[in-house]
């Protein structure tokens, strides 16, 4: 499953479903800021395989990027768990 929730006050429970689900056995690829200050991302991305995308997202034809860096993060049992990448 794809997922790229979100980016407001609610992600932390799209994370937390992500999670959840891949313990049932789906494999979620999650698009998400990183915001490794957060009780989200300590409770759940890290538990996932983590992948952290090099400089900033642009979407379509827009000039300017995001305003913060993005992860990819992986849950389920083909994701390496505790592994940091960059992409």
């Amino acid at each position: 499953c794809w997922m790229n929730p979100p980016y407001g006050r609610e992600i932390g429970k799209w994370v937390q479903k992500a999670f959840e689900s891949s313990i049932s056995g789906a494999t979620v690829v999650c698009l998400l800021p990183s915001r490794t200050d957060t009780k989200w991302w300590h409770e759940f991305c890290m538990k996932g395989e983590i992948r952290f995308v090099r400089g900033r997202l642009k979407f379509g034809n827009h000039h300017a990027s995001a305003p913060f860096p993005s992860a990819v993060v992986i849950f389920g049992s083909n994701a390496k768990t505790c592994t940091l990448a960059a992409m």
